[in-house]
């Protein structure tokens, strides 16, 4: 793949998991999680219930809206509290791989030309997969359970919801954090593949660059020896000239 098709690829990657990390915050902010309407005789008197992670809320046709929030941890259900949980981390790890994918990108100078930036890339990638599949499990488990309280004959707990617009928007954000997360990891990788021949050639030529040099190194060596032996040569010279006119002063 190009590097321009690379880099389209991963702006395109990225935005998807933008899009899945708001959808995850507005998931796991809102209380449609689960929904229901009654109506009476008169319509205008028609209420709206909707219980999210946090709150229950109760709307009404009047315009007034009513919200509590969910105050005590110990009388919750447990599959509400482990959803908490895996939204929080959810939206947690998407946001931490937002940081790291946009370090690890091509589009970005952070770590330029270093040989670490597409495992950055990567590592982002999979914070993002991360964090779609805890989206897609709470989502999943809670249709689950909407639709086991629905179509049990024995459910005691008075009012049967449905399933409420927050899951649907968990759903679809869980898909893009999945796809998009994938789509970064796989162009990333097919970079990390490439990397290891050009460091080859790129290796290679420094070496072919560096071999001028070393001859001119030798050369100068070469030099210096042939210099120092001159010297020698000379200094050799003049002490045979300086004991001969000693011995002839010696013999006159």
């Amino acid at each position: 793949m190009p590097a321009s098709d690379s880099m389209a690829a991963q702006l395109l990657a990225y935005f998807l998991c933008l899009l899945g990390l708001i959808g995850t915050l507005v998931a796991t902010a809102l209380p449609h999680w689960r929904h229901t309407a009654y109506f009476t005789s008169n319509l205008i008197t028609a209420t709206s219930y909707m219980k999210g992670l946090w709150m229950e809320c109760v709307s009404h046709t009047t315009g007034i809206y009513q919200c509590e929030l969910n105050r005590s941890m110990l009388s919750l259900p447990q599959d509400l509290q482990v959803a908490r949980a895996l939204m929080v981390f959810s939206s947690v790890i998407s946001t931490v791989g937002t940081v790291v994918s946009a370090i690890g990108m091509k589009c970005t100078r952070c770590l330029h030309q270093s040989p670490t930036k597409d495992l950055v890339a990567v590592t982002g990638g999979a914070c993002f997969v991360c964090g779609g599949m805890l989206c897609l499990i709470t989502v999943c488990w809670t249709i689950r359970n909407i639709l086991y309280d629905a179509y049990n004959l024995f459910y005691t707990g008075g009012i049967n919801y449905g399933v409420g617009l927050c899951v649907y928007i968990g759903f679809a954000s869980a898909i893009f954090s999945i796809f998009g997360g994938g789509v970064l990891c796989a162009t990333c990788c097919n970079t990390m593949n490439r990397n290891p021949a050009k460091q080859s050639a790129l290796n290679t030529q420094q070496h072919q660059s560096y071999q001028p040099h070393s001859a001119h190194r030798k050369e100068h060596s070469a030099h210096r020896n042939e210099h120092s032996a001159h010297r020698n040569e000379q200094f050799s010279s003049q002490l045979s000239v300086t004991s001969r006119w000693s011995l002839t002063g010696e013999l006159v």
